[in-house]
């Protein structure tokens, strides 16, 4: 069954107060610090930090505070006076400036995830000793949504990216994502290069400088948080308060990054079949982990001989896999699949309401282009239906081309290899992508390694960004302290309903004071149970959070 697949993550000190810095060697961006540029490279910047952005209500149906407007990057910051791009922002404004802190810039996730109404979900998010302290800040990142969005003119089919790997159609495989890297190339043009997480980060400061505030706090997830991590390391003096929620590891962008979602997956199906042994008597899957194992994987062999047919769908043995991969976030969520999918194989009443959606459904990919759709004002232009999966692959390919094989074959190997290591997902995050066949990124990939202040929010049991991508991203951020929530399950933390970790993530927002160390927090069955309700809503990614979306950051 085929399946659509969603996109789908310089600070060098200047001269200016507000100006943003500028690198004027790729050779040596990755490791810029703060030494002072050229009076002529921040001259060249203050047409755009004198930008006045016109604010205007966003849409007639959004209360009148969640204002929108349009500024002016440029697409090469190492020639500003070059081509310009459009940088859609929003903003909600605090009611209590007596009590204002700043302003706190938030990321969905992605890459790809529009970012504008993000000043909405954080005022209903945070609490209102949090929310007074700031002026809440959207964007949409550089090609996505209204921020000059880049298109790879790509149909449905070609956006279905996330492929089992199979012999018989490899060649097949090899061919779709060397035409969606040429069709990236030809309809984007000299654009696509420049879409990369390090760029949106200077798009980021260069705001901060638009808007008059000498730093700014900052909340991402997912890719976000990447982001964020990337915006520390280039603009350290810049960065106030940070939370990073469900983080990546920078050392494995993007590739491995990727195929940490089979490596992930794995314990997490272990947890699973010990959860539902114990619980055999209500579900039937078997009583002992082995036995839970085996009555999946015979499902899986089913349905590979014949799809199994519910609600009018049929679901093959790596549709199967790939749902799989999605529900395991929760136990729970594991067990109703594999009974559904149960009854329908045995020929009995199932429902398909109960299953998660497989890696990139028609639906859900249709709901993303919508949400960017959304955000645009009467008459702004509108944004191409492969807008998500385009910027996706700009960034995931642009920010570290060094990561990707150029040889077909090497994706052949590591497909074979990882359905063996690890065989829910291991050929699905390993066989051949675009990137193979990308141009070489511009600029080398970041290395994070600083002691700005920050807090990093993971749970124990997420295997989109698995814990030990928390702790790497935490030992990568030497001011950081990192907020773990034992038994927590889920992609995105917070807000869960839990006080600790709530109240932790909130405490640091308002007062600026991190916890004096480390801090562990137990979930609850009450957030646990929100993080699967969350994961079975049929939303888009990035409203409203966190962000559950089994196939992006």
């Amino acid at each position: 069954m085929r399946r659509r697949g969603l996109a789908p993550l310089l600070a060098i000190g200047v001269t200016a107060t507000l100006a943003p810095a500028l690198a004027t060697s790729t050779a040596t961006a990755a490791e810029a610090g703060p030494a002072s540029t050229s009076t002529a490279t921040a001259s060249a910047l203050d047409p755009y930090i004198k930008q006045k952005p016109k604010w205007q209500r966003c849409e007639a149906d959004k209360p009148a505070e969640y204002q929108c407007a349009t500024i002016k990057v440029p697409l090469d910051y190492r020639a500003p006076g070059g081509k310009r791009i459009d940088m859609a922002i929003s903003r909600i404004k605090t009611t209590t400036p007596d009590k204002r802190h700043g302003v706190l810039l938030a990321n969905p996730g992605g890459p790809g995830g529009p970012g504008l109404d993000m000043p909405l979900q954080m005022k209903d998010m945070l609490p209102e000793s949090a929310r007074q302290s700031y002026d809440l800040i959207g964007f949409d990142p550089r090609g996505v949504g209204r921020s000059t969005p880049v298109t790879c003119g790509l149909t449905q089919e070609e956006e279905d990216w996330l492929r089992p790997y199979k012999e018989a159609t490899f060649d097949k495989d090899v061919a779709w994502a060397r035409d969606v890297a040429r069709k990236c190339r030809e309809k984007s043009g000299a654009t696509l290069k420049h879409i990369t997480t390090r760029n949106t980060a200077r798009d980021m400061d260069l705001l901060r400088a638009v808007l008059g505030e000498k730093k700014l706090s900052y909340f991402g997830y997912s890719y976000g948080t990447y982001l964020g991590a990337v915006y520390t390391q280039l603009f350290p003096s810049r960065a106030d308060r940070v939370v990073v929620d469900s983080a990546v590891d920078p050392a494995r962008a993007w590739r491995k990054m990727i195929q940490w979602w089979a490596e992930g997956a794995e314990p997490a199906f272990d947890r699973w079949t010990e959860w539902a042994a114990t619980r055999s008597e209500k579900y039937d899957l078997g009583d002992t982990p082995k036995k839970v194992d085996r009555t999946f994987w015979d499902l899986v062999q089913r349905a590979n001989e014949k799809p199994i047919e519910m609600d009018g769908e049929k679901y093959t043995g790596d549709d199967v896999r790939s749902m799989m991969r999605g529900a395991v976030f929760s136990v729970r969520e594991g067990t109703e699949l594999v009974v559904e999918l149960k009854k329908a194989a045995a020929g009995k009443p199932a429902s398909g309401e109960k299953l998660p959606d497989p890696a990139g459904t028609p639906r859900l990919a249709a709901d993303s282009a919508g949400s960017a759709e959304s955000a645009e004002s009467a008459e702004s232009a509108e944004v191409p239906s492969d807008n998500m999966t385009a910027s996706f692959w700009a960034v995931v390919c642009n920010d570290n081309s060094a990561a990707w094989s150029r040889d077909p074959e090497s994706y052949r190997r590591d497909a074979i290899e990882d359905k063996g290591r690890y065989p829910l997902y291991g050929d699905f995050a390993s066989s051949i992508k675009p990137c193979a066949f990308w141009d070489r990124s511009v600029e080398r990939a970041t290395v994070v390694n600083n002691k700005v202040g920050s807090l990093v929010v993971q749970n124990e049991w997420d295997s989109q960004t698995p814990l030990p991508s928390g702790q790497a991203l935490h030992a990568d951020l030497k001011g950081s302290r990192m907020l773990t929530v034992l038994g927590g399950e889920g992609h995105g933390v917070y807000p869960s309903g839990n006080a600790c970790t709530d109240g932790t993530v909130a405490g640091y927002l308002t007062t600026g004071k991190l916890p004096a160390k480390d801090v562990t927090c137990e979930a609850t069955g009450d957030s646990n149970g929100g993080a699967q309700k969350d994961r079975k809503r049929d939303i888009r990614p990035g409203a409203p959070l966190p962000q559950r979306s089994p196939d992006r950051f």
